[in-house]
């Protein structure tokens, strides 16, 4: 009796094993990741990332004391009748659908999250707007200690309202990020690590920023993973 329960049991689990199997075998791949081509690739014999890293001046992070968000002016810029939130929104969402009453809010759209590799279906609304948020590039705090506290107020609110240091963004990942520099916290999606090393090291030569010798490490270290990766190009909106 025993012996015809085992052989019982030993059947239904071939069975559940060989669905398993053919299910896994006939489901259809995952859907690709859609990123959007936010910035322009430089063209042959442009500076690379590699090349530009060397440029910054390397120091020690200077004193938080005096760092305030409305150092770099508070709230988003504008452009014309259009904040940058939403300018960088239906820069960087695939499909957005914009409200067609003021021609600036980003109603819906599709996300190629660039630092988790999700997709994100974003609804404008209470609860669900941030879930896609912008991120700084280069924290505000971040550059507020490397060099941001000796730019005048017109510089400190460009470099917050550049599309060059801003990016549409899975909001949780925006949140671990948090004012971390690239010694401290990298995307987890690792395809996306050399892209994000040069696009920080565009903004700070750019803003005449320094970086840190634990930041110039890390940044080689990615950059000799893809030493022809040339500097982002923001193009025009």
């Amino acid at each position: 009796m025993k012996e015809k329960r085992r052989r019982t049991i030993a059947l239904v689990l071939f069975v559940l094993i060989t669905v398993f199997i053919n299910l896994s075998q006939n489901s259809p791949p995952p859907a690709p990741v859609k990123y959007k081509q936010t910035v322009q690739t430089a063209p042959a014999g442009a500076m690379t990332a590699a090349e530009a890293l060397e440029k910054l001046a390397v120091k020690g992070r200077a004193p938080k004391t005096g760092y305030a968000r409305t150092q770099f002016l508070s709230g988003w810029g504008e452009v014309g009748d259009c904040d940058m939130r939403n300018i960088i929104l239906k820069r960087d969402l695939n499909d957005p659908l914009i409200d067609p009453l003021n021609g600036c809010f980003v109603m819906s759209g599709e996300l190629g999250d660039p630092y988790t590799g999700k997709t994100i279906e974003f609804e404008r609304g209470f609860g669900t707007s941030n879930d896609v948020q912008i991120d700084h590039v280069v924290a505000l705090s971040d550059a507020w200690q490397k060099g941001a506290q000796q730019l005048d107020e017109t510089t400190r609110n460009n470099f917050a309202n550049d599309p060059l240091n801003l990016l549409a963004v899975d909001g949780p990942a925006n949140q671990e990020k948090s004012d971390a520099d690239f010694a401290t916290w990298l995307p987890p999606n690792k395809g996306y690590r050399c892209r994000y090393a040069a696009r920080q090291i565009a903004v700070k030569l750019k803003y005449h920023l320094w970086i840190t010798r634990a930041e110039k490490d890390a940044f080689a270290r990615q950059l000799a993973t893809c030493p022809g990766q040339v500097l982002p190009i923001e193009r025009s909106r």
